[in-house]
């Protein structure tokens, strides 16, 4: 069997976030996956090694390297490789850059669990972040939800929320730097947090009912960006309880203190993606734990791979 190897370049040309969406739905419809995954390194500087078996798709690793203060040097703070191997004969059919995987992984997973959990009416967007992964959820939230009619961002440097935004406008993208954070979380329908903090920077008294509130930037074991208040008053949910529950902050910490226990999680991907858990009314406050995860790489690189092919 061909073995490829696919750039970023290569491949970006070919995929979609509605199509990579789309991939992270229908892999949730298979079994569940099983997950391993490995740590190496000081906090800041970390190896992690995260490999996936999903029953009828195959097999992924992918090995990143996560060094916070990289893009003060100008580089990414996430770098490394994907490999893929198919399931019948364990053959190698794909080596591919992290940089496309993580792209449409990482805020298609945020997406698919907002698409999912947030008001069918949700207006504006909030998003507390100005990095890269910030940028990827203007895009992708944009594409799959048309409704959007505001789209605000939020960082700890207004100059980086304003370069931001800046950019993103440029590029055809409405998006407005906001100042005051509690009085945007009080206004915005879905709050989506990509920060790199360590101790809570949202908290639940700024968080009207019916939000939808997403957190990706969290994780690590010592890793959080919601307070207790908001934890336990949020309807919780996670894309895999393997990867989260235990493993993140923001989840093992209040379960450690006896703010919320195992059981509050009401439910993960796999029941989202069925219907079996979800939303129930509109005052809801619902929040996601974006923990990522193997499977979710081998479903995004095994599309990226056919997309490819397919030309």
């Amino acid at each position: 069997m061909t073995q490829t190897v696919i750039s970023y370049e290569d491949a970006r040309p070919h995929v979609s976030w509605h199509e990579a969406i789309e991939a992270l739905r229908d892999g949730h419809t298979r079994p569940k996956a099983k997950l391993g995954d490995l740590f190496q390194g000081p906090s800041d500087r970390t190896l992690l090694t995260r490999a996936a078996f999903i029953e009828g798709l195959g097999y992924g690793v992918k090995a990143v390297t996560v060094f916070d203060r990289n893009p003060e040097a100008g580089f990414d703070t996430v770098q490394g490789a994907m490999m893929v191997f198919e399931p019948v004969h364990g053959t190698l059919t794909a080596i591919i850059d992290a940089r496309i995987i993580t792209e449409l992984k990482t805020a298609g997973d945020s997406v698919l669990g907002a698409r999912l959990l947030a008001r069918p009416d949700s207006r504006h967007l909030l998003i507390v972040g100005g990095g890269t992964l910030a940028r990827n959820l203007v895009k992708a939230y944009s594409a799959v939800f048309p409704g959007l009619e505001t789209i605000s961002v939020w960082t700890r440097r207004p100059k980086q929320a304003n370069d931001m935004c800046a950019e993103m406008r440029a590029n055809g993208y409405d998006v407005r730097a906001v100042a005051d954070l509690p009085d945007a979380v009080g206004a915005a329908d879905i709050v989506s947090t990509a920060t790199m903090a360590r101790t809570p920077i949202l908290r639940g008294e700024w968080v009207r009912p019916g939000t939808h509130v997403d957190l990706i930037g969290a994780f690590k074991a010592d890793m959080r960006e919601a307070d207790d208040d908001l934890i336990a008053r949020a309807r919780l949910f996670v894309d895999s309880r393997d990867s989260t529950i235990g493993h993140i902050g923001e989840l093992a910490i209040p379960i450690a203190s006896g703010i919320i226990s195992e059981d509050s999680v009401r439910g993960d991907l796999y029941a989202l993606v069925s219907g079996e858990a979800g939303r129930e009314t509109d005052s809801d406050i619902t929040l996601y734990k974006n923990g990522g995860g193997a499977h979710l790489d081998t479903m995004i690189a095994i599309y990226v791979a056919d997309a490819v092919a397919a030309g």
